[in-house]
This record gives structure tokens, C-alpha cells and sequence, in this order.
């Protein structure tokens, strides 16, 4: 059975991942199919930098903006939309481009991972849930890095519901998620997927560019945005969004604009490096190194061309 050609395009925030999924898009008659975990959300287009129809420029974009705030959205669910939206680009005879920031997302399509996240335990949960408000997710973060470093290396103190999950997994399964991870590869994968990752050697030049994009975002509405997310019933999804949650100490005058600004700066470059600490584990990306090459769009088709995608 012959496989299916997808071409990636990953790399953190800010790196310039749509502009060149786009120009590729135009040129392969492809279809952006999003891997990013916010972007699917609706009502945090500004935090989540859901790419304008202006910026479309025409071209068919899936999985954004499809879910309520308040919709619980696993990786597995991901991954079922995902191959869906995928077989029917297929079918249409266009490209599918799978573009995004999420690791977690691009690896359970392109490596055809099976997660058996309907396993779970509600009084599991609840007890893990209680000890991290006790001791909080820095602690949480320590006891999972006891029974499952490789896991606890890819995730920040912040990420409290992916760590207390990995840790209800080895509770439940008495195996880790990357123990779970590896037996899940069980199944070949049913793409021949190109790879290519935007980065930049000099980390300083991205860090720039995330500065200037959190003032473009504050100039485009996000204040507003991220007041109304505070303001509404039930906000766990905005809490965690980056872009959102870093405003709600102003909201309640614990912190001044300007410190909260540099808050959301600092957690959007602290975001950039731990995607980049993902990602560069990944053997398969093509690097294109983003302030070295005179033109990024020529070096993705040469990286096609060498894979006979163009």
C-alpha cells in the first residue's frame, strides 16, 4: 500500500511557520492542515496568532478555531481529526501541509502514535490534582521526573495538566508515557512526510521577533481579548494560554500593564525554547536556519525537491 505525502513545517513561535506554509501551499495546490493546540480554540484568535483571511491569502486552513474554550481536547482526539482532514485533502487531490508549534500533535501524526488516553482514573485524578494544590507543580514536576525524566524534560512547571496526566498514567499502567510512547510505534506510519523545521541560529534575532509580535498583538486587541476571557464563567482554557493568563494579575491590580507585558514576553520566549528542545530531538526535521538563508522559501523547495514532493 503506497503512502500518503505530507509535507511539515515546524519550528516555535514566531519563527515565520505560516508565511512559508502558505508560499509552499500556493505552489504544491496544498491545504494547511494546523498543529497547534491554542489555535483550535475560538475566541483567542490574537493570543493564539490564527492567521487573518488576508493572510490566508485564499488558502484552505483546518483545524483552527472549531472548538468552544470550554471543550476538553486530548491528543487522541487531535490526532482522529487530524487523519480525517488529511484523507479528505487527499482525496481532493491537494497537498496536505501539517503546520504548527505543538510537538505532542505533530508526532502523533507523522509517527502514528496510538495514546490510550481513555484509560484513566477519576479518583486517580482528583488525589494527584489535591496533592499539586497542596504542593504545588513545581514538586509534581520533581516526582515525575523521578519515575519518568524523558517526559518531565519536555515539560515546563506550568504544564499542569500534562504532567499530572503523565503521572496518573504510570499510576494506572505502572509504565511511563515514553515507555506507553515507545509500544504505541507499534503501527508503521501511513505518511511519507517531509519534514522541515524553521529555526534560528542566532536565538537572540527570535527573541526579538517575539518581542515585537507581543506589541503587535496588544496593538491588534489582545487586552481586550484576554479581559473577556477573564471574565467569562469558566476560563480553564484561556488560563492556560499563554497571551491570556499573564493579564489576569493586572485584571485583579496586582501588577502593573507594563509588567504584565513583560510577563507575557518572557513566557513566550521561555515557550519558544522548550518547543525548540522538542523539536531538536526530532531526527527527521530539515533544518533551515532562518537568519542565515537569503531566501527560506527557496531552501523548503529545494528540501521538496530532494524528496521528490515538487
Amino acid at each position: 500500500m503506497s503512502k500518503t505525502s505530507l509535507i511539515v513545517v515546524v519550528g516555535p513561535t514566531a519563527s515565520g511557520k505560516t508565511d512559508l506554509a502558505i508560499n509552499l501551499a500556493k505552489t504544491v495546490q496544498g491545504e494547511i492542515v494546523s498543529a497547534d493546540s491554542m489555535q483550535i480554540y475560538k475566541d483567542m484568535p490574537i493570543a493564539s496568532a490564527v492567521p487573518s483571511d488576508e493572510e490566508k491569502q485564499g488558502i484552505p486552513h483546518h483545524l483552527m478555531e472549531f472548538l468552544s474554550p470550554t471543550d476538553r481536547f486530548t491528543v487522541v482526539d487531535y490526532k482522529a481529526e487530524a487523519t480525517s482532514v488529511i484523507k479528505d485533502i487527499v482525496t481532493r487531490n491537494k497537498t496536505p501541509i501539517l503546520v504548527g508549534g505543538t510537538g505532542l500533535y505533530i508526532d502523533a501524526v507523522v509517527d502514528n502514535i496510538t495514546y490510550k488516553e481513555e484509560e484513566n482514573s477519576k479518583e486517580v485524578r482528583i488525589k494527584l490534582e489535591k496533592m499539586a494544590d497542596i504542593n504545588g507543580m513545581d514538586h509534581m514536576l520533581e516526582m515525575l521526573a523521578k519515575i519518568d525524566k524523558q517526559t518531565a524534560d519536555k515539560l515546563h512547571a506550568n504544564d499542569r495538566k500534562r504532567i499530572i496526566r503523565a503521572l496518573e498514567v504510570f499510576e494506572i499502567h505502572g509504565k511511563t508515557m515514553s515507555e506507553l510512547k515507545e509500544l504505541s510505534r507499534a503501527l508503521p506510519s501511513p505518511y511519507d512526510a517531509v519534514v522541515i523545521g524553521l529555526r534560528y541560529k542566532d536565538r537572540s534575532k527570535l527573541y526579538a521577533k517575539i518581542n515585537k509580535r507581543v506589541d503587535i498583538m496588544l496593538r491588534n486587541g489582545l487586552l481586550d481579548e484576554a479581559k473577556s476571557a477573564y471574565m467569562s464563567v469558566d476560563r480553564y482554557t484561556s488560563a492556560q494560554a499563554i497571551g491570556h493568563k499573564e493579564f489576569f494579575e493586572y485584571f485583579e491590580g496586582k501588577i502593573s500593564l507594563e509588567a504584565a507585558v513583560e510577563s507575557l514576553k518572557i513566557q513566550t520566549r521561555h515557550y519558544a525554547k522548550r518547543q525548540m528542545t522538542w523539536f531538536l530531538k526530532n531526527t527527521q526535521i530539515n533544518w533551515i536556519n532562518v537568519d542565515e538563508e537569503q531566501d527560506v522559501f527557496k531552501s523548503a523547495e529545494e528540501i521538496l525537491k530532494n524528496s521528490n514532493l515538487l
